[in-house]
């Protein structure tokens, strides 16, 4: 019970500030320009900070586990391609693909993953966390941009050479700001580079935007209508992302070795809702969103119950 009371409280607050986006776009407070502003603000600025902070501050020589990072590495591709792989036998717009593969397998890892591992070890406990991060976010992030670049409702890429997709799809990793926040965040961990007081409070205040203004941002260019036109394919991406990655790698991960801290850092990892960044990349590559924004809200709402579950079900066994 006080691990699904700690879910609520860390996901019911996200779900809440989309709501107060879609309010605030009901009631005109806010419109399309300044969403597509605060959208641009947040993928170019607030987010890139988020994912320097959280990687700067830790040491991950400290705690080197080559073969959970291969594992978190070699799942994380397999998804990938799994879903890509799934995806191409009932949704054919090439758009709604690429937001569907993305959405199934990018979590939440660095913001609701993460809190929910320091609720359970606290905060000077959490060795597996970083690991896990090193070895599945760069690879969120470089196949978002490759898959949102490939389907990209800009321009027709099946027009466009093999080779010229291969160059867009590697100028788009070379010049994402998040890649360069994920690679920026890695020297300064790994170099120890030291970072004064004025500095990391800077830092902070920016990177605490990402989350609420993101959020705000999403509800508020949220579209019912929309909505209920893609719920089919959100629902099935939702459950892929709470259930089925989980029940799949988790009792291979048990198999193979691994026990407490890293079990909760895979189920983090397979398990959490899908983040907001998914929502920010999309619109800012291209991308309608609708298919995003609802597949985020149902996970973000729902992974309260599914993490709880799972992290019930495997402490039961013994696992964690």
């Amino acid at each position: 019970m006080e691990n699904f009371v700690f879910s609520i409280n860390a996901t019911l607050p996200v779900f809440i500030l989309m709501l107060l986006g879609l309010f605030l776009k009901k009631i005109n407070l806010i419109d399309d320009k300044f969403t597509s502003s605060l959208n641009k603000f947040v993928f170019k600025v607030a987010l890139p900070v988020l994912v320097f902070e959280d990687l700067a501050e830790q040491d991950f020589a400290a705690a080197w586990d080559g073969k959970f990072v291969g594992y978190c590495f070699i799942v994380t591709l397999i998804c990938i391609i799994a879903v890509a792989f799934i995806s191409g036998f009932f949704i054919h717009n090439k758009s709604l693909r690429g937001e569907f593969i993305q959405v199934s397998f990018r979590s939440s890892a660095a913001i609701l993953g993460l809190a929910f591992i320091h609720n359970i070890y606290g905060d000077g406990n959490t060795q597996m966390a970083p690991l896990m991060i090193l070895g599945s976010v760069p690879l969120y992030n470089i196949f978002s941009v490759i898959i949102l670049t490939v389907t990209s409702e800009d321009e027709d890429n099946n027009k466009v050479s093999i080779k010229d997709l291969i160059i867009k799809s590697l100028k788009g990793i070379v010049t994402n700001p998040i890649l360069i926040g994920i690679f920026i965040g890695l020297v300064f961990s790994l170099l120890k580079i030291p970072r004064g007081d004025i500095f990391n409070t800077v830092v902070e205040n920016i990177a605490r935007l990402a989350t609420p203004l993101g959020l705000i941002a999403m509800g508020a260019a949220f579209n019912i209508q929309s909505s209920k036109k893609v719920l089919l394919q959100s629902v099935v991406a939702s459950i892929i992302k709470l259930f089925v990655l989980v029940g799949i790698f988790i009792p291979i991960a048990i198999a193979i070795g691994f026990r407490d801290q890293q079990i909760v850092a895979l189920l983090v990892m397979l398990g959490s809702a899908s983040t907001v960044s998914c929502y920010i990349m999309a619109r800012n590559m291209g991308h309608e969103g609708s298919l995003t924004a609802t597949t985020v809200m149902i996970t973000t709402f729902g992974c309260a119950f599914s993490l709880t579950f799972w992290l019930y079900l495997f402490k039961s066994l013994g696992y964690i």
